[in-house]
Order: C-alpha cells, then sequence, then structure tokens
C-alpha cells in the first residue's frame, strides 16, 4: 500500500514536474515560435497617408511601410496580417500582445523606448510645416493665432507646444487621412508632420506648400514588445540586411520617385 502511494506520489510529482518545465519552456519560446506556431504574423500598420501606407483601388493596404512588413513576415516564413494602427493606439496595442510587430511609421523616442523594444532604424523622419499658401506661413512665428493639424500625443504634438505656443493646435487620432482633410478641406490653417509626407501631400494640392525647413532628424523604427531578445535580434537581422542589400534604397525610390535621395542609414546592428 506504501509502495502504491510512493509510486502515486512519484507520478503526481512528475506530472507537475513536466508541467511546470513545459510552462517555463512555453514562457521561453518566445514571439517567434509563437508567430511560427499560429501560422502568420499580425502587423499594425497606419494605412492614412501615401506614400508610407495607404489602400489602393482594391483596397489592399500598399506603401513603403507595408512592403517593409511583407518582406519582415517573408524573412518569418510566414503570411502577414495587417491591422490599420491610429499613433495613439500602436504602443498600447503591442503591450497587450493584440500584434506582434508594429511598422508604422513610430519614432524612437526615449519615452516610446520605456515601454517598447525598438529594432536598428529602417527609415529616418523629420518634421516640417505644411500650410495654405493663403495664410502666409514663411517661419514658425508665422504659426501664432494659427490654427495647427496635428497628430495627438505625436513629436509633431511636442514640438508644436513647445517651438509655436501661440498656436491654435487642431488634435487627431491619425494625421492621414484627418489631419489632411482638414487641409484640404482648408479647416486648418497649418499642420506638422514627417516631411516625407507632408512633401508627397504638397505636391498632390496646389494650395497647399510646404516650409523648407526640416527640425530633427529622427530615426524610424520597427516596435515591438519588450523582453524578447530572441525577436528583437531577428528584426534587426533583417534591418541590417535590408539596408546593406540595397532593398532599402529601392523601396524609397520605388514610393518617393526614381531620383529621390534615400537618407543614410547605418547597416550595423548595434
Amino acid at each position: 500500500m506504501q509502495h502504491g502511494l510512493t509510486l502515486k506520489t512519484t507520478l503526481g510529482r512528475c506530472a507537475a514536474g513536466a508541467l511546470l518545465m513545459l510552462m517555463v519552456t512555453s514562457a521561453l519560446a518566445g514571439r517567434i515560435e509563437e508567430i511560427k506556431a499560429r501560422g502568420y504574423v499580425r502587423i499594425g500598420v497606419s494605412l492614412g497617408g501615401e506614400p508610407v501606407g495607404f489602400r489602393n483601388a482594391a483596397n489592399e493596404p500598399v506603401g513603403y511601410d507595408v512592403d517593409v512588413a511583407k518582406q519582415l513576415a517573408a524573412r518569418l516564413g510566414v503570411p502577414v496580417r495587417f491591422s490599420d494602427v491610429s499613433s495613439d493606439a500602436r504602443i498600447s496595442m503591442l503591450r497587450s500582445k493584440q500584434l506582434d510587430l508594429v511598422v508604422a511609421n513610430v519614432s524612437i523616442t526615449p519615452q516610446r523606448a520605456r515601454v517598447v523594444d525598438f529594432s536598428m532604424p529602417y527609415n529616418v523622419a523629420g518634421l516640417r510645416v505644411i500650410a495654405q499658401k493663403s495664410a502666409h506661413v514663411k517661419s514658425l512665428a508665422d504659426l501664432a493665432g494659427k490654427r495647427v493639424v496635428v497628430g495627438r500625443g505625436t513629436t509633431a504634438d511636442a514640438f508644436l507646444r513647445h517651438s509655436a505656443p501661440g498656436a491654435v493646435p487642431v488634435y487627431t487620432d491619425n494625421f492621414a487621412p484627418d489631419g489632411v482633410l482638414l487641409l484640404q478641406q482648408k479647416r486648418a490653417d497649418a499642420g506638422i508632420e514627417d516631411a516625407s509626407l507632408l512633401d508627397y501631400l504638397a505636391s498632390k494640392n496646389p494650395q497647399l506648400e510646404t516650409l523648407p525647413a526640416m527640425y530633427g532628424n529622427t530615426p524610424i523604427g520597427i516596435a515591438m514588445a519588450k523582453d524578447d531578445p530572441a525577436l528583437l535580434q531577428f528584426v534587426n537581422g533583417f534591418v541590417a540586411d535590408y539596408v546593406r542589400s540595397g532593398a532599402y534604397a529601392a523601396n524609397y525610390r520605388k514610393w518617393w520617385g526614381a531620383k529621390a535621395v534615400p537618407p543614410s542609414l547605418s547597416p550595423q546592428v548595434k
């Protein structure tokens, strides 16, 4: 009888130990194994503004970031499922594990780096001012009293409050398409956003013009939830190859024109 109890106890302990080991192994497996077991990768992109991300006539996601995301999914060996994310939701969706990765023109800032991990830069950006030609905006000082559209919680939002405190902020959850529409309808005098988006917008709208100055040289990274070093190393390896192979330059010219000069990026993984 005692032998039977001992055997049952031993088997029970072994089962408990095996379960614990399975739980630990699962915890250590990381996001890459989860993605491959699931069979697809969930990537957040912003589809509100050409040429970074938008929908074509067939309602399919296209653009610079979309191409990067597709290449990353191919490197993982799984299909991609896109989610169109707003500027204020993209980080929270990563942290709540609704997304695996975000490729959505996310500026790498110290504040964001405290809550998510970033890859090495796959693009760089600077802020630019766009304005109605009729508003006669030639400098930041001219924004005083003007209605200036910015994305809520973005680097442009912080820049406006610091550099043009006399402006009247007009907040949107997504500069594109919401802020773009406000400018096109002349419900805003000016806007501040990523230079590449605004340069493209001004080229398509003759009533708008961009100021020549570009503020900052902000690195753009692929964002992911913290504490998964294997995923971070994998994504960094992808970005390094993306830059080094010439895919970065080709993709940049695809969306900004054959004569565009891609900003310099270091292919070295830090």
